[in-house]
């Protein structure tokens, strides 16, 4: 998705501040921003869809949104963002869009599981046009392999796992994202690594045997 319809689908919903309970008038007793403070912000908007955009994509992806919804997803991310932009101090804008981006694909998973979708899905993402058919063919394995692995890893070990060796994230950086001390990112982490090896190790061998016989 580009980053300018990301943008675009935000003011498509409103993202101004929610009405103040109890006080006579709703929004119209709330001052009108400025037009400098109304630049000011989409400014920032703007700047936090082309920083994050595609990080927020990998996110959800491989958090467990389903390939074909992931566009929807990242708008949704953006528009949870927007409303809730007041509230983001300057700097901690990645971890805020972070923890939306998780939320959003913990939804789409449940939404997921209650619909039972059992086929597999589309994993290929924006195909290389100079790859040859084998070289597809072995991308869509590999990916095929990651989601089930990480499908079957627990949401606390395959976040850190995901942020650490997808996103390059550093151990700090994660605990202050999630919220919770670098111990336990190093402990979720040292985990994930031990399952995801497991995982593979095992789906490695069930192919192998698989191939072999008649």
């Amino acid at each position: 998705m580009a980053p300018l319809s990301a943008y675009r689908a935000m003011h498509l919903h409103p993202v101004g501040p929610a009405p103040v309970s109890g006080r006579p008038g709703g929004d119209a007793a709330l001052p009108r921003p400025t037009a400098s403070a109304t630049r000011d912000r989409e400014a920032r908007l703007r700047s936090i869809v082309e920083n994050h955009i595609d990080f927020v994509a990998r996110v959800l992806r491989n958090a467990g949104s389903p390939s074909a919804e992931i566009d929807d997803d990242v708008q949704r991310t953006f528009i949870i963002a927007a409303r809730k932009l007041e509230d983001v101090r300057p700097g901690a804008e990645k971890s805020f869009i972070l923890r939306v981006a998780l939320n959003v694909a913990a939804h789409a998973r449940r939404t997921l599981a209650r619909r039972r979708e059992v086929n597999a899905e589309p994993t290929l993402e924006m195909a290389d046009a100079a790859a040859s058919p084998e070289q597809l063919a072995d991308r869509k394995q590999a990916r095929q392999m990651l989601d089930r692995i990480l499908q079957g890893m627990h949401a606390d070990l395959r976040t850190v796992f995901v942020l650490f060796e997808v996103e390059e994230m550093s151990m700090i950086e994660i605990a202050a994202a999630l919220g919770i001390p670098q111990g336990t990112v190093a402990s979720r982490l040292r985990r994930a690594r031990a399952e995801f090896r497991a995982r593979t190790d095992a789906l490695r061998g069930h192919t192998g045997s698989g191939g072999s016989q008649p």
